[in-house]
């Protein structure tokens, strides 16, 4: 990580990435169904504005989207 953040974001250090990527969590929702099965979504919580710009100079994994709410 060391190489790539002096090649590709010459401001940052490993330290300060790995201290910006703590902020990114991956979390389950479990619900329940009518008959008796548990879903269960994993869900990651999107990076702020802050966050993006490491993870682009980087060219670090994008995480994936939020599924949209439902309507209704």
């Amino acid at each position: 990580m060391e190489h790539r953040a002096r090649q590709k974001a010459p401001g940052l250090t490993p330290r300060s990435v790995l201290e910006k990527f703590s902020t990114i969590q991956m979390i389950h929702v479990h619900l329940p169904t009518r008959d008796r099965h548990l879903l269960i979504l994993p869900q990651y919580t999107q990076p702020d504005q802050d966050m993006r710009l490491p993870l682009a100079q980087l060219k670090m994994v994008v995480l994936p989207e939020r599924p949209p709410r439902p309507q209704g």
